[in-house]
């Protein structure tokens, strides 16, 4: 009934407009105008040759975009984004095109497919796992707005334009859970001019970083090295973030629920989580 393709001769303008009107009712609320989604996708690493849409004429009505990377040693897909226009739901739409993405990866050797999903959009969960996918990780989204936070910088900050690789390996040091894929390091190598980096130095190491969108003050990553936490060096890079922004507020995706330390750490600054999601993987 509808024909089922690769985007790999769609324009993005197009698929924009089939992303919108397929998050119209997300239960996120989803501000993503052009320059904003074309960032974000290839950010993330958008391939449209291993992505699959489904069309009704020449009318994109639903789709699933992807992304492949080295991912913990293996050969990853990534679903930055599947959504179907609301009129066409509930017709086993995205169970086709799944099925068109796998037969792909596998042509590819792809060997794993990653996903997140909001966790109360039971539906699309549940779909994910008679596909076969497990969940591996759950993570917190929340966000602080400007004016809800006054915290002078009263620490040290240098801003560099970006991380060398060496200062790549440094910062690792400081995690204790690792970033999700859009946060990784390579999604933020993509646009590096794009961020801020905020930088705390104590005997010539990085003891403390936080990185945001210099216009949407998106913070991908921020961590401060265990010996050095409870000493406001975390809330002075947040006040140098929100000064190196034009974001009325910051946003944090895909907070791992495990670290409690951060999240009591987020609550006492005064963020607000306004979602959760799973992180899913599929072996293929």
């Amino acid at each position: 009934m509808y024909n089922y393709k690769t985007l790999s001769g769609t324009d993005l303008s197009t698929i924009h407009q089939a992303f919108v009107k397929a998050f119209s009712d997300y239960q996120v609320k989803m501000d993503l105008p052009f320059w904003k989604f074309e960032n974000m996708i290839k950010r993330r690493g958008f391939i449209p040759e291993l992505s699959v849409g489904a069309f009704d004429n020449e009318n994109l009505i639903a789709f699933v975009l992807n992304g492949v990377r080295i991912w913990d040693d293996k050969l990853t897909a990534y679903d930055l984004g599947t959504g179907v226009i609301p009129e066409y739901r509930k017709q086993g739409i995205t169970t086709e095109i799944l099925g068109k993405v796998k037969n792909l990866f596998k042509e590819k050797n792809i060997e794993r497919y990653l996903l997140e999903v909001l966790q109360n959009n039971t539906g699309a969960v549940e779909l994910y796992k008679k596909q076969g996918f497990l969940t591996t990780r759950s993570f917190d989204c929340c966000y602080l707005k400007k004016e809800d936070f006054s915290f002078p910088v009263c620490k040290d900050i240098k801003n560099l334009e970006f991380f060398n690789t060496n200062q790549w390996e440094e910062v690792k040091n400081l995690w204790d859970y690792n970033p999700s894929w859009q946060n990784s390091i390579d999604s933020i190598n993509v646009f590096p001019d794009s961020f801020s980096y905020s930088v705390v130095i104590d005997e010539n190491k990085i003891i403390g970083y936080g990185i945001a969108d210099k216009l949407t003050g998106d913070v991908p990553q921020i961590a401060v090295s265990k010996e050095h936490r409870n000493k406001g060096i975390a809330k002075s890079i947040l006040s140098d973030l929100f000064n190196n922004t034009k974001a009325d507020k910051l946003s944090l995706i895909n907070i791992d629920q495990r670290d409690d330390n951060f999240k009591n750490f987020l609550v006492s600054t005064g963020f607000v989580n306004f979602a959760s999601q799973y992180e899913m993987i599929m072996s293929l």
